[in-house]
C-alpha cells in the first residue's frame, strides 16, 4: 500500500504559491541596500534620497499590513491576495524602469503597498488549505523561506548588482509575479473572515499611528532624535495608536483588531516575542553585513556568502522545527530558538571585540544564530494562528506581521544609535567599538523575547485560554483545537 503524502495536492500548491510570494515581499526589505552606490551613480540624489529608497518600502509595508488583512477578511483572501500581488509586480516594474531617484522612491512605496496587502494573507490562505495536524511542517517551510529572504537580501542584491545591474533587483520580481498570478487564481481556495463592515475609523487611526511611529524610527538616526520631524512623528504616532486602542475598546461596533485578543496570554506573549526577536535580528544583520564588508574587506557578494551559515539555516531546520512542534507544541522550540539567537549574538560580539578580524572564529556564532532563528520561525506562525478563532486569523496574522516590521525598524534605529554613540566608520577599530555594544543590546532584546515566549501557555492550556478569551465554551476533547 502506498504511503499518503504528508500534504495533499491543494496544500502543496498553496504552500508553493504563498511561500514564493512571501519570499519576494520579505526579500525587498533589504535587497536594495547593497545596490545603493550603483543607484546613486546612475540616478544621482543625496544621502537622504538613498535612505528613502530603502525606507519608502518599509514604511508603506509596515503601515498597511493590518489594513491588507482586514480587506482579505472582508472581500475574500484569494481575491485581495491577487490584488496585492498585481500591485507588487507593477511596482517592481516601475522601480526597474525609473529614470530618476524620485520615481524610484515612489515605485518602492507602491511595492510596499502590494506587499502589505498580500503578505498577511499568505499565512491565512495556508492555514485554510493545510490540515491542522500538518500545519507545523507547512508553517516551518513557509517561515524558513521568508526568513531566508530577509537575511539573504543583501547577498542577492549585491550579486545581481555586481553581475548585471541594479535594475535586476526589481526585474527579478516580475516574471515570478507573472507566473504566480494565474497559479494563484487557479489553485488557491477562497476564504473569508467574519462578514462585517470595514472598520474605517480604526483603519485610519492605526495606519496613521503606525506611519508616525515607523517614520520616526526610520528618520531618528539620520535626522537626529530631537529633530521636530522625528519627535513630532513619534509623539503623534503614539497618541494615534492610543486613540486606536480606546476606539476599538469603547466605540467600534466591528473592531478590526478586537482588544480582547490580548486577553489571551498566548497571543500577547507570542507577539511580544516576535517584536523583540526582529528588533535584535534586523539590527544585528544590518550592522554585521557592513562589518564583513567594511572591516573584513569582502565584496557584497562575498559577505553574503559568508553569512550563509546563518541565513540559509532556516531552509534546513525550520521544517523540522515545525514537524516537532506538531508533536510537542511550539513553546519550548520558540524559547530555545530565541535563547540560542541571543547567545549567538553575544558570542559574535565577544569575538568581534577580541581584536582583529577572524572569520573562522566568527563561524560558531553565525551557526548558533542561524539555528536559533530557524527554531523560532515555523512554530511562531503556528502559535499565532492557534491563539485566535479561525475567522480572526487574518487580522492576527496582520497584527503579528505589523509588530515584526515595527520591531525591525526599531532594531535598525536603536542598534545603529548604539553603534554611532560608541564607534563609527572611521577605522576598523572604531567599527568594532560600535558593533560590540550594539550586538550586546541586540542579544538582550532577543533574550527578553525568550522570556516573553516562556509565558506562552502549554499547548492544551493555550487552547483553553484562547477559547475562554473568545467567550465560548472549552471543548472537552483532549487536544481539541491544538495550537
Amino acid at each position: 500500500m502506498t504511503e499518503k503524502p504528508a500534504l495533499g495536492r491543494t496544500a502543496i500548491w498553496t504552500l508553493v504559491i504563498v511561500s514564493a510570494a512571501s519570499f519576494m515581499a520579505a526579500l525587498d526589505n533589504l535587497v536594495v541596500t547593497t545596490a545603493l552606490p550603483s543607484i546613486r551613480e546612475e540616478l544621482g540624489g543625496g544621502l537622504s534620497d538613498l535612505e528613502w529608497t530603502v525606507s519608502a518600502y518599509t514604511l508603506s509595508f509596515a503601515v498597511l499590513l493590518m489594513f491588507g488583512a482586514a480587506l482579505g477578511d472582508r472581500f475574500g483572501r484569494r481575491r485581495i491576495f491577487l490584488v496585492g500581488l498585481t500591485v507588487f509586480t507593477l511596482g517592481s516594474t516601475a522601480a526597474a524602469l525609473s529614470p530618476e531617484i524620485g520615481e524610484l522612491i515612489a515605485a518602492r512605496a507602491v511595492q510596499g503597498v502590494g506587499a502589505a496587502v498580500m503578505m498577511p494573507l499568505t499565512l491565512t490562505l495556508l492555514t485554510a488549505a493545510v490540515p491542522e495536524a500538518k500545519r507545523g511542517l507547512a508553517f516551518g517551510i513557509w517561515s524558513g523561506v521568508s526568513g531566508l529572504a530577509v537575511a539573504a537580501g543583501p547577498l542577492i542584491g549585491g550579486s545581481l548588482t555586481e553581475h548585471f545591474s541594479w535594475q535586476w533587483i526589481f526585474w527579478v520580481n516580475v516574471p515570478v509575479g507573472l507566473v504566480l498570478l494565474p497559479l494563484a487564481y487557479l489553485r488557491l481556495g477562497e476564504s473569508r473572515g467574519a462578514e462585517r463592515a470595514l472598520d474605517v475609523p480604526g483603519t485610519v487611526l492605526v495606519s496613521l499611528g503606525m506611519f508616525g511611529v515607523v517614520l520616526g524610527l526610520i528618520r531618528g538616526n539620520p535626522d537626529g532624535w530631537t529633530s521636530p520631524l522625528v519627535l513630532g512623528a513619534l509623539i503623534a504616532g503614539v497618541l494615534l495608536l492610543a486613540a486606536f486602542v480606546r476606539y476599538e475598546q469603547r466605540v467600534a461596533a466591528h473592531p478590526m483588531l478586537p482588544m480582547r485578543l490580548f486577553r489571551s496570554r498566548a497571543f500577547s506573549a507570542v507577539n511580544a516575542a516576535s517584536l523583540l526577536m526582529y528588533l535584535g535580528m534586523f539590527g544585528s544583520i544590518f550592522l554585521i553585513s557592513q562589518y564583513l564588508q567594511g572591516v573584513g574587506g569582502y565584496s557584497p557578494q562575498e559577505a553574503g556568502i559568508r553569512m550563509l551559515p546563518w541565513t540559509a539555516m532556516p531552509l534546513l531546520i525550520s521544517p523540522i522545527a515545525g514537524i516537532v512542534s506538531d508533536r510537542i507544541g511550539g513553546r519550548p522550540i520558540v524559547v530555545a530558538g530565541l535563547a540560542l539567537q541571543a547567545a549567538g549574538l553575544a558570542l559574535f560580539g565577544l569575538v568581534a571585540g577580541g581584536g582583529g578580524f577572524d572569520y573562522l572564529a566568527q563561524i560558531p556564532a553565525i551557526v548558533v544564530c542561524g539555528i536559533g532563528m530557524s527554531l523560532y520561525f515555523g512554530p511562531t506562525a503556528q502559535l499565532v494562528m492557534g491563539s485566535v478563532r479561525p475567522h480572526e486569523q487574518g487580522i492576527a496574522s496582520g497584527a503579528n506581521n505589523a509588530l515584526r516590521e515595527v520591531g525591525g525598524a526599531l532594531g535598525v534605529a536603536s542598534l545603529s544609535a548604539v553603534f554611532s554613540a560608541q564607534g563609527g566608520y572611521e577605522s576598523a577599530q572604531a567599527f568594532a567599538d560600535g558593533l560590540v555594544p550594539a550586538l550586546y543590546v541586540g542579544a538582550v532584546a532577543v533574550g527578553a523575547g525568550a522570556l516573553a515566549a516562556a509565558f506562552i501557555p502549554r499547548r492544551r492550556r493555550a487552547v483553553v485560554a484562547a477559547e475562554a478569551a473568545a467567550g465560548r465554551p472549552v471543548a472537552d476533547r483532549a487536544g481539541a483545537g491544538r495550537v
